[in-house]
């Protein structure tokens, strides 16, 4: 007689939110961490728009202020920005760098590289992400900077403008900038004035050498079912923008060290043993995400995450974090903009159905958080967010 198998746990999205939160930092403050272990716990904090990064980071550690995380990220150097998920500019824990380039470098190259249009040969991303290697080995460097010394290095060729841009062309060797990213060559420094630098990650993590992607792989899929599971492989490929067999085929591939599960009658994956769920009563607690925060990017189902009209409100195309979004209770239920001017700075929140007076104070309190982690001076309006998504 065959052996019966034990019963999928069962999960309702209640569950779900609050275990998401509590490990996010965000229905409590993760005590005792600091920058590289929120973001660490986040697979990533996102930051194409560095503020909203810093305030993703900081909103997350009791007392702490962008300052905070700046310093962690160009000071004490455990921090490094760099891509992360999407090929997307993140924050990262430094100590995780290895296990990040490991797996970003082994996963499907989906840009469509050596397309034959003029742009570089595979002989020559070769050569230029090995100039790369050497010329910022202890340096950091503008784009500029960089274009000439890859020049001198490599060739003249590396320098050709032919790359269109927002406003103008690009250097050919920008083309391998996200391959020699994924491959820990090529790591973000800091701002010079209004001009990004580029570095060697080496500077961050002495000894620095990309993990293996039967290592890293693994770490990455399990840290990341860790903090927003359960999920589906689908949910795992949007998050990465790899395809949905990559991400089918990586599922199956970890076999017995995931667990299949129900949430809300969905068929779903955690980490083998990770079922532990609070117990307790639904999420409260009302929360200012900024753009892209990773609870809104990374949380799936969307429809649960974002219902009713939050799902098109907050959303932009089904897309997530180009909005920043009023959190309530683990759902979003709104949107919020912020203009600084000088100290000040100005929040406009629109809820999406009337705030009670319980939400309303803990709106206000949330509103002179911002201010404290922004260093300014905040002044609270509710009313029509007019601004429209970001890019």
């Amino acid at each position: 007689m065959p052996e019966s198998q034990a019963p999928v746990p069962r999960f309702t999205w209640a569950q779900v939110s609050s275990r998401r939160l509590a490990r996010s930092g965000l229905s409590r403050p993760l005590d005792g961490a600091g920058p590289q272990d929120v973001v660490s716990a986040l697979c990533g904090a996102h930051a194409q728009v560095l503020s909203a990064g810093e305030q993703s980071v900081a909103m997350r550690i009791p007392g702490a202020t962008r300052a905070t995380v700046r310093d962690a990220l160009w000071t004490e150097r455990t921090v490094v920005k760099s891509r992360g998920a999407r090929g997307t500019v993140h924050l990262l824990a430094a100590r995780d760098l290895p296990m990040w380039t490991g797996a970003l470098s082994s996963m499907p190259d989906t840009r469509n590289m050596h397309r034959g249009d003029g742009m570089l040969t595979r002989e020559q991303t070769e050569q230029v992400i090995e100039g790369l290697r050497v010329v910022l080995t202890d340096a950091e460097m503008t784009a500029d900077e960089l274009t000439d010394a890859l020049a001198g290095h490599v060739g003249s060729w590396a320098g050709d403008r032919v790359m269109e841009a927002f406003q103008g062309m690009w250097p050919r060797w920008f083309e391998a900038m996200d391959l020699a990213t994924n491959q820990g060559v090529l790591c973000f420094g800091p701002q010079r004035g209004r001009k990004a630098t580029y570095t060697s990650p080496a500077r961050w993590l002495p000894g620095f050498t990309p993990a293996p992607a039967e290592v890293a792989v693994p770490w990455l899929v399990t840290s990341y079912l860790h903090a927003y599971g359960p999920a589906t492989p689908q949910h795992l490929a949007r998050w990465l923008a790899m395809p949905r067999r990559w991400a089918a085929d990586t599922f199956a591939a970890l076999g017995d060290a995931l667990q299949e599960v129900d949430l809300e009658g969905t068929r779903c994956w955690v980490v083998a043993g990770d079922t532990d769920m609070p117990e307790s009563e639904p999420p409260e607690g009302v929360r200012l995400l900024p753009y892209f925060d990773a609870y809104g990017v990374a949380g799936h189902p969307r429809e649960l995450l974002f219902p009713g009209r939050a799902f098109e409100r907050a959303l932009a195309g089904g897309q997530a974090g180009n909005y920043p979004v009023l959190l309530i209770d683990g759902l979003a239920a709104g949107v919020w903009h912020q203009r600084r001017s000088g100290r000040r700075i100005h929040i406009t929140v629109e809820p999406l159905s009337p705030l009670t007076d319980r939400q309303r104070r803990l709106l206000e309190d949330e509103v002179e958080r911002v201010g404290v982690i922004m260093e300014g001076k905040p002044e609270l309006t509710v009313g029509t967010v007019s601004v429209g998504p970001h890019a």
